[in-house]
């Protein structure tokens, strides 16, 4: 056995039941919560919120979720939820009592999900085995797919992460690693990367436009350091030093910058670097700058 699978819990006892609970066959993976991701307040939330949420669809339909794991692995809840949200309706029986039934019964009620939200197969986060054997994970990531489709405007709470395990089973023995999982979406990586996209994209799709946004940027830098008698013809080049930045900084900000705190005159790249530097601190004390920038 990986030696590294023992550290990953803080209790032998926790190592044990999670072996005996889960099994899992030879050659196959399994990622699950870990124990000391159990008592995380926004995990909490998440479930309770996607509780209140279940029971209130389904109140009508007098059915009760009290567990997210419990409750769900049979498909009857997830049959009603799909009917009432969707108005789907499903060629499956109302109530399967084994666990051949139950296994056909999420098979249609998965493949009718992952066809109305248009996911491919490399896309699931779940399937009919994880749903069927408990596995909270699976079932989170199920139905925050199906809310977030469904009920765009629940409000379900940002950035839930869970620290996970990956357990193998391989000739050797189990073969473990350690992941963290988003839950719910990571908003500031969203902001960052949609920011990043809609640049990406202008310079790659469209650089006939980059002349036309550069014009743009050059008539708001120019708009308020005429002022100050300055005239900016290229951004590349006269941004370099950090002198404009710092300038445009503070007419945008209505603050003096004392010519001692940076060089109006840059003579090295250090003394560059240092502009560049005093810039992005007064961007990121503003709360402009959320993001990392390399100076140089």
């Amino acid at each position: 056995m990986d030696p590294d699978f023992l550290n990953v819990f803080t209790q032998p006892a926790a190592l044990n039941d999670l072996v005996a609970e889960n099994v899992i066959a030879q050659g196959a993976k399994k990622r699950l919560i870990k124990p000391t991701s159990s008592n995380n307040p926004k995990l909490a939330e998440l479930k309770l919120l996607l509780i209140d949420w279940i029971n209130t669809t389904l109140k009508e339909e007098h059915i009760v979720v009290k567990s997210l794991e419990e409750d769900l692995y049979d498909g009857l809840v997830l049959h009603h939820l799909l009917e009432n949200l969707g108005s789907l309706k499903l060629d499956v029986d109302r109530i399967a009592l084994t666990e051949k039934k139950q296994r056909q019964k999420l098979t249609v009620i998965l493949e009718a999900v992952a066809k109305c939200l248009q996911l491919e197969e490399s896309q699931l986060k779940w399937s009919v085995e994880s749903i069927l054997t408990k596995d909270l994970l699976s079932t989170l990531h199920l139905l925050v797919a199906i809310a977030k489709h469904f009920e765009p405007k629940l409000a379900m709470p940002p950035n839930v992460q869970v620290e996970t395990i990956i357990i193998e089973n391989t000739s050797r023995g189990l073969k473990t690693a350690n992941a963290v999982e988003y839950i719910t979406e990571n908003k500031e990586n969203l902001e960052a990367q949609s920011n990043d996209d809609a640049f990406d994209e202008l310079f790659s799709r469209a650089p006939d436009k980059v002349d036309a946004v550069k014009k743009v940027f050059l008539q708001f830098v120019n708009q308020h350091l005429g002022k100050l008698g300055v005239n900016v013809k290229d951004i590349q080049s006269q941004f370099a030093d950090g002198v404009i930045l710092l300038l445009l900084i503070g007419q945008l900000e209505g603050y003096f910058l004392n010519l001692r705190d940076f060089f109006l005159s840059p003579a090295s790249t250090t003394e560059m670097l240092h502009n560049v530097n005093l810039a992005l601190d007064l961007l990121t004390d503003g709360g402009l700058l959320k993001f990392s920038v390399n100076s140089e």
